[in-house]
């Protein structure tokens, strides 16, 4: 089996529920979604890579269009199941920027458990359970407003809640309060910072928040940032922005600066990487939680195979993005249940029937 012919499409897909917003001023109102189409012995795999606007991750779809471009030719007549030497391949002929070779990972993968007839979730490790828990974010705004769309959440099926925090710290003091005091209690409910604090910013919203059950995720910066307020308060800790390589994971163990972690499919460069370091937390005891930067059907159906393949006790939750935007990309989608659980979509490989129709045009149309 050889890659026959590579295609790669661009699409902007708006957000549902109007502009996301998190602290500082950072709002998006779409996600720029880089899809790759790869082909081989009549075979086709789909990768889709989406960052959340130019502010939170090292990563841009212009770039990522670009790079797809040059990396795209040195991979035409590869095996396409030989993901570990394409890994090599890319890191080879286009240095760094992991972001670039997600969609492209993620479609090889695809590839090579439809060419192995089997669901992608056998290939990384076995289905852990039928579903897994979904969580909704509560985005950045006034302290009534975030109430209230708290309470909607709840009504619709959730029962955890991501609320967004990391800007003036009495305000966000004042959201958290009035969420929790909105919600039933035993939601669970994770304070996300997105790294927006210093320490000492969060060791201040941490001693006036004590009597509020949450889980604190990512504070601050760096390892050594979040290190130092973990040793000051007594809530669990997820890291997230800090996780971007091995070498990352490791020294979040190593100091024991978390109970578990976020992984991103595109910031760790797809999906081959993604399932190496799920599986060294997972092993390492660590709480793990498996999703992307953005993305509709394919970049979902991704997130919901790695996270099914986690174990179940290891497993936080995840996120279903084809809900959050008004266009489609296939004919189906990950299954979502009550609004609060997701499973996977029937069939060989993401399981994803993509409709090119809704695609657009392709940016790049390569054969040997």
């Amino acid at each position: 089996m050889k890659i026959e012919r590579i295609r790669a499409f661009r699409m902007r897909q708006p957000f549902v529920d109007g502009p996301y917003r998190m602290s500082k001023g950072r709002v998006a109102d779409c996600f720029d979604s880089v899809i790759v189409e790869i082909s081989a012995g009549g075979l086709t795999g789909w990768g889709e890579m989406a960052p959340l606007g130019t502010f939170y991750s090292a990563a841009f779809a212009a770039g990522t269009e670009a790079g797809v471009k040059e990396i795209a030719p040195h991979l035409l007549g590869q095996d396409p199941r030989a993901l570990t030497q394409l890994t090599r391949l890319m890191d080879t002929v286009f240095k760094g920027h992991p972001y670039v070779k997600s969609a492209i990972d993620m479609a090889l993968n695809d590839l090579t458990a439809r060419a192995a007839g089997v669901p992608l979730v056998t290939m990384l490790g076995g289905r852990e359970g039928e579903t897994a828990e979904l969580y909704k974010v509560v985005t950045h705004g006034a302290p009534d407003q975030m109430a209230k769309n708290a309470v909607q959440y709840i009504a619709d099926g959730y029962r955890r809640l991501q609320v967004k925090v990391g800007g003036d710290v009495r305000g966000d003091i004042d959201r958290v309060t009035a969420v929790a005091a909105a919600v039933p209690r035993g939601t669970v409910i994770f304070c996300d910072a997105n790294a927006g604090w210093t320490p000492f910013q969060a060791r201040q919203f941490a001693d006036q928040t004590r009597d509020i059950d949450f889980v604190f995720e990512q504070p601050c910066v760096t390892i050594d940032d979040n290190l130092s307020v973990r040793r000051s308060v007594d809530k669990p800790m997820v890291l997230d922005e800090s996780v971007q390589s091995l070498e990352d994971l490791l020294d979040i163990h190593r100091k024991g600066v978390a109970d578990g972690v976020t992984l991103k499919i595109s910031r760790l460069g797809g999906v081959s990487r993604t399932r190496q370091l799920r599986d060294l937390a997972v092993d390492l005891g660590l709480m793990v939680t498996v999703e992307d930067t953005g993305g509709a059907e394919i970049d979902t159906a991704a997130m919901a195979h790695l996270s099914l393949s986690t174990p179940a006790e290891k497993r936080l939750h995840a996120i279903a993005f084809h809900e959050w935007v008004t266009i489609r990309t296939a004919r189906n989608a990950p299954p979502v249940f009550g609004g609060s659980r997701m499973g996977l979509p029937d069939g060989d490989g993401l399981g994803i029937d993509v409709d090119t129709a809704l695609l657009g045009n392709a940016f790049i149309d390569i054969k040997p």
